[in-house]
């Protein structure tokens, strides 16, 4: 017999993984692959995680000790990164930005993008946080030069949202 909490559980690690799989095959310019990913499911990731989040407050802001009040509440959070590449482009003038970083950063938000689609299609509770991303950085939970994070939940409630920091 399966329980709720069981349920809940495994059905968002594999929506986590579907997640990783819409990612890893988004549409990437040129066809170069930038693209990284890792879920984190344990408790004990995800707790070092939050404290690292929480220690990053201190000089960040009070929103990263509220976004990480979020992760110890999650069931998984899916890492999603992108490494800055050479896309091997001649680089108009015109656009007066480095289309190395600009085609690697479209990368990065088409496997994002479609990554949190899979999730709502499968009525999984999420929210992309750079926050997530800067102390997975910070830890080395995955290589790449920008991660962003997605935590997952799946409760009656949102729990992404209305969101009030410092808990009443």
């Amino acid at each position: 017999m399966i329980d709720r909490s069981e349920a809940t559980r495994e059905g968002v690690l594999q929506v986590a993984k579907l997640m990783a799989l819409s990612a890893v095959t988004a549409p990437k310019g040129r066809g170069i692959d930038n693209v990284e990913v890792r879920i984190l499911d344990r408790e004990e990731e995800l707790e070092q995680l939050a404290v690292a989040m929480e220690e990053m407050a201190r000089e960040y802001g009070d929103f990263f000790a509220r976004d990480a009040s979020n992760i110890r509440r999650s069931k998984a959070v899916v890492l999603i990164g992108g490494k800055i590449v050479d896309f091997k482009m001649k680089q108009p003038k015109e656009l007066g930005i480095d289309l190395n970083l600009a085609m690697s950063l479209l990368n990065l938000g088409i496997a994002v993008g479609s990554a949190i689609k899979t999730a709502s299609l499968m009525n999984v509770d999420n929210r992309v946080m750079y926050t997530v991303g800067v102390a997975a950085k910070k830890l080395k939970l995955l290589e790449a030069d920008i991660v962003l994070g997605i935590p997952l939940s799946a409760t009656a409630k949102n729990i992404f949202f209305d969101r009030v920091w410092p808990p009443k």
